[in-house]
């Protein structure tokens, strides 16, 4: 453990199953998406639009090579990658919802590898993937620690050049009546009528592009809020391509 991870109690390894380990705050999330992974994956069919346009920017800009999906739950944004042609890797903290990317494969009969582990931590080298989508997750994570921490990874498996999507929900959203940052958790309701709590994250969009900002291994390209999440294409540090934009 290091100094800085004395000073984040989320940075703690705990049993991920399988003889595998990972962070406590890795393990809650695991085992919230572990619970409601069935209903959940029932109700994430489609990729986000703005995934969509993230692809086809990416497509235009260079082509897609190996791209990884962080949090990829049943692998919607991974077939997504997949069939616009690019070697796939998804991962997810959840087995359960790993056990649906892999049954959505084989009904589907695109090409993807599936990986556990966790996005404070990734199980890949350096310089490992062209472009990463990392959406619907970050929100997740705590503390603050963490989160910066998974952000860091993103830049370090980036290859110079690559692009990464990031997204979190935002106090933009029409569910929240807040202007600043803050907590809540935020009930999952099975058929049964068993509510399970989710941990999140909301970011004022000041905040969201000052989080990116924090993080030395990235660089904000461009930020946006749409459909009440925060959105930001970021690139490896220092990459010659990029430019800070602002937000839409």
């Amino acid at each position: 453990m290091t100094a800085d991870d004395e000073s984040d109690p989320g940075a703690e390894r705990v049993d991920g199953g399988n003889g595998d380990s990972v962070t406590r705050a890795a393990g809650e999330v695991q085992a919230v998406y572990d619970r409601i992974a069935d209903h959940f994956a029932k109700t994430r069919e489609y990729a986000w639009p703005e995934v969509e346009a993230f692809v086809d920017d990416e497509i235009d800009r260079h082509g897609l090579d190996r791209a990884l999906d962080i949090g990829c739950g049943n692998a919607r944004h991974a077939e997504l990658l997949a069939e616009q042609g690019a070697m796939v890797v998804g991962l997810d903290v959840s087995r359960e919802l790993l056990g649906a990317a892999q049954k959505r494969r084989q009904e589907r009969g695109f090409a993807a590898d599936f990986v556990h582990g966790d996005a404070a931590g990734l199980p890949f080298a350096a310089n490992s993937f062209s472009q990463v989508v990392y959406v619907a997750t970050l929100h997740h994570l705590r503390p603050a620690a963490t989160r910066q921490r998974s952000l860091a990874e993103v830049g370090r498996v980036l290859e110079p050049g690559g692009r990464a999507l990031v997204s979190a929900w935002s106090t933009a959203h029409d569910r929240f009546d807040r202007d600043s940052s803050f907590e809540t958790e935020i009930e999952w309701t099975l058929p049964g009528g068993e509510t399970v709590d989710r941990y999140y994250y909301i970011y004022d969009p000041a905040a969201f592009r000052d989080t990116l900002a924090a993080v030395p291994e990235i660089d904000c390209v461009s930020m946006r809020v749409s459909s009440g999440n925060c959105y930001a294409v970021v690139a490896p540090a220092d990459d010659a391509e990029s430019s800070t934009a602002d937000s839409d």
